[in-house]
């Protein structure tokens, strides 16, 4: 295949299918249960169906899309659902550039692009006795034909609080030329790393793991900072002793390298 794509003359539509799909983790440490309840108070309130219809309206716009409809809803006790239905624009490659470069700088969100669509799920968790509570947003934007979901990679990361995102980008199918040749990815792409913004490769420690024959990246992202301030949810530091605030940063180290590793970890492991 071609070491560019661009400008490829196409036979009839674009038939690959691009998904970019990735997991956010928010952390916080909250030792009592009326913490805990306000931490999940918190992640409703931030993440409600009028927020989360804003964000899926900027990332519709992002990829070059028209939002044709609407629905929105607000559950009790907490959660909230946004469905979306969008079409595609027509798309000029200054709007939406197939370069590897970054793009610009959710209980249920759902939108279709023509065959395509966005999605994003949350799940606010936490543990009744070790005082960890968790927030997770599972996050799906596939589609059709030239529109790229990696433009809206970077406003999604810096639309929710993330201490750890889990990103997987595949391209399926494929799509011919006019000499009837097949092309199974119309882009170049090594490393989703490459997408990404220079604050954010900034901020996180990141590892990849790729499949290229089959046009499959993985990429792994966590935090390189930690400052405890930032997961202490209801109490500040100074109503802690020494002892507690050593066991508290262990128990959170612990969760983070559990998430981002993908298995059980014995206790005292952390990053």
């Amino acid at each position: 295949m071609e070491p560019t794509r661009r400008g490829i003359k196409l036979h009839g539509f674009n038939n690959l299918t691009k998904t970019l799909s990735f997991n956010i983790y928010d952390i916080a440490y909250a030792s009592r249960p009326a913490h805990r309840a306000e931490y999940i108070g918190y992640i409703d309130e931030m993440y409600n169906a009028e927020r989360l219809t804003h964000i899926l309206t900027e990332v519709a716009e992002l990829i070059g899309a028209n939002v044709l409809d609407v629905s929105r809803q607000d559950y009790e006790p907490q959660g909230a659902s946004v469905t979306m239905l969008i079409s595609e624009e027509p798309v000029v490659s200054e709007m939406i550039p197939n370069e590897e470069r970054p793009g610009p700088l959710p209980e249920v969100v759902a939108g279709h692009l023509d065959k395509s669509h966005i999605t994003v799920h949350t799940y606010p968790e936490s543990h009744p006795d070790h005082g960890i509570s968790t927030f997770r947003a599972d996050i799906d934007v596939s589609t059709c034909g030239r529109i790229s979901p990696l433009r809206a990679l970077n406003y999604l990361i810096h639309s929710f609080d993330s201490d750890i995102v889990i990103l997987d980008y595949r391209v399926r199918g494929f799509t011919r030329d006019i000499q009837g040749r097949k092309h199974f990815i119309d882009h170049d792409i090594n490393s989703i790393q490459n997408f990404l913004s220079a604050d954010t490769r900034e901020r996180y420690q990141m590892i990849d793991v790729n499949v290229y024959q089959e046009n499959i990246f993985h990429t792994k992202m966590i935090l390189k900072q930690f400052d405890l301030d930032d997961y202490l949810f209801g109490q500040g530091q100074d109503e802690y002793t020494p002892a507690e605030l050593e066991r508290i940063e262990a128990q959170l180290r612990h969760e983070m390298a559990e998430i981002f590793y993908g298995r059980n970890m014995p206790r005292e492991t952390g990053l």
